[in-house]
This record gives C-alpha cells, sequence and structure tokens, in this order.
C-alpha cells in the first residue's frame, strides 16, 4: 500500500492577501472548529499538494456574515490533491488514509485526486474537461470565484491559494466561473444558496468571468485516452 506521507509536494504559488483580508479570511475560519481540526490534522498527513477548500470555505465566510454558526448548512469538507499517479488503488488509499483521519469529526470528507478529475468528469457531468496540471489549475476551474478557494497550514502559517482573489469571497458576491462548468450546473448551486444564505449577492452567467466551456475538450480529443489511466 503507498502512504501518501512519502510523497512530496510539487512548487505551489499562493494568494497575497491584503493584510485585511488576510486577517478577517482568518478569523472567520477560526470561527469553524471544524475547519480548524481539518488543517491541522491533514498538515500531518502530508498529502501532495493538497488544500481544504471550496464550499466548507467559503461557507463558512458566508456563516459569520449572516451570524449563524459557522458550520450551517455545509455539506461536505471538500479536500483537494494532486499525486501524478492516476490509478484508482492510490486515490482509494488516500481517501481511506484521510477519512480515518477524520473519522472522529461530524463532517463528510469528499477527498479527489485533481490530476484524476478528467478520467470521471464525463461520467458524472456528461462531457469531458482538459487534464489539471496541479491543484492549483484545477481550483481555478471550479465553479465560483467565491468558492475557487483552497487553505493549507504549512508551519504555523495559513498559505491560501484563490485564483480569483477574496474580495468575492469577503463581499458574499457569487459569480460564475464559466470557463468549466454548465449555465444549468450553475443555476443548480446558486438555487440551494439562495435560500441558505439570503444576504448573497448571486450575479447571473452573463456576469462570471471566464471564457465560456474553454477547459472541456472536444469529441476529437477526448477520443485519445490517457495510457497512464490504470
Amino acid at each position: 500500500m503507498s502512504n501518501p506521507r512519502r510523497r512530496r509536494h510539487p512548487t505551489d504559488h499562493h494568494a497575497q492577501l491584503t493584510p485585511d483580508a488576510s486577517q478577517r479570511l482568518r478569523r472567520d475560519l477560526g470561527s469553524n472548529e471544524l475547519v480548524g481540526e481539518c488543517l491541522e490534522r491533514l498538515a500531518g498527513l502530508d498529502l501532495p499538494n493538497w488544500y481544504l477548500g471550496g464550499g466548507c470555505i467559503a461557507q463558512t465566510v458566508w456563516n459569520v456574515a449572516h451570524s449563524r454558526p459557522a458550520a450551517t448548512g455545509i455539506d461536505d469538507f471538500d479536500i483537494a490533491y494532486f499525486d501524478e499517479d492516476l490509478s484508482a488503488r492510490a486515490e482509494d488509499e488516500a481517501v481511506a488514509c484521510v477519512c480515518d483521519l477524520l473519522a472522529d469529526l461530524p463532517i463528510r470528507p469528499d477527498v479527489k485526486n485533481q490530476a484524476r478529475v478528467h478520467l470521471w468528469y464525463a461520467s458524472r457531468f456528461g462531457y469531458e474537461i482538459r487534464p489539471y496540471s496541479s491543484c492549483e489549475d484545477a481550483l481555478a476551474t471550479w465553479p465560483t470565484t467565491a468558492a475557487a478557494i483552497g487553505v493549507r497550514w504549512v508551519d504555523g502559517a495559513l498559505l491560501v491559494e484563490a485564483p480569483f482573489g477574496t474580495d468575492d469571497l469577503l463581499g458574499l458576491v457569487v459569480r460564475p466561473n464559466r470557463v468549466q462548468i454548465t449555465p444549468d450546473i450553475y443555476a443548480a448551486k446558486v438555487e440551494r444558496w439562495g435560500r441558505v444564505w439570503p444576504l448573497l449577492q448571486i450575479l447571473p452567467w452573463e456576469g462570471g468571468v471566464g471564457v465560456a466551456g474553454i477547459r472541456r475538450i472536444t469529441c476529437q480529443e477526448a477520443s485519445s485516452s490517457d495510457p497512464r489511466a490504470v
């Protein structure tokens, strides 16, 4: 069985936040004890190029802004990492390690190797996407600018990857990132979010960022299988 602790991190590039944004993000995340516990434990596991991100980060900030308990409405905790081993077995082992590590917490970890996402994406969403080159590359395709964020603790410092910055996140703005998802996927997400967090300013698809569909691939490209997949 492979051991995630033995894998090395590739070079990472992290967001440069203003002091005010950094202080507020740390304060808001600090109000969610489950986020803090996950970050502390995952730092010891040493998954390659990992982040705790997506909804559990954005929705913690939204809950604080709504004066609610910080974990309200959070369905799962997205744990993204990037391992060039594309075998399903390696990912299953990493998932098992993380789930065992967090088993006593009242959360649902959603652990995914971003290097493998293109192998199963079509079966879930109905269209093929381009492979990611890193976890940071994957984060830049996530459905909204506010939730396209990942964090982790390193030597006591909170490292933040936020390809679109944190203005939308902290300003409660939901803006579609159109490079990969479809309008229908975006509409389904924001329908629930608007009900749970009514202070959100939800922008229409036309108000989003990115060239629509640029991360999808054509049928001709999809016909070439990845020889590394197992």
